[in-house]
């Protein structure tokens, strides 16, 4: 399965590693789906990760930062965009549309309100964690 995971996933998976989210790092790291990134995506995850306040809060080491983003590069599959999407109710969050438009996603994860009131784009699902992990 290829499935774009959006930010708030991965950080809560990373802080959090029981509980739902936590088990979808885990299917990544196991390779049991290929997860589908741009550029802006992975800039997004580190900028995140490495606010000071983040790190002091929830103890996230650089190391920790870099194993994230390695797991993403030897798992995933980086692609780039050609087409600039605006259907999120947050222009931000238009960067997870284009990616699963461009990498052929299966659906795209998420826990972000904006993006799970879409259902679904351009027939891409968006699912919640415990629902990508029931699909699997």
């Amino acid at each position: 399965m290829r499935a774009v995971v959006d930010t708030s996933v991965l950080v809560s998976a990373l802080i959090k590693r029981q509980g739902t989210t936590g088990d979808v790092l885990l299917a990544l790291r196991t390779g049991r789906f290929t997860i589908i990134f741009s550029t802006d995506i992975l800039v997004e995850i580190i900028e995140v990760l490495g606010r000071p306040t983040f790190r002091i809060k929830y103890h996230v080491e650089p190391d920790d930062i870099t194993a994230l983003v390695n797991l993403i590069r030897l798992r995933g599959d980086l692609v780039t965009p050609l087409r600039k999407i605006a259907a999120c109710r947050d222009p931000e969050d238009d960067k997870f549309l284009e990616a699963a438009l461009a990498g052929r996603a299966d659906c795209i994860v998420s826990g972000d309100a904006d993006l799970l009131d879409l259902a679904s784009f351009e027939d891409i699902p968006i699912l919640r964690p415990a629902e990508f992990l029931a699909r699997l």
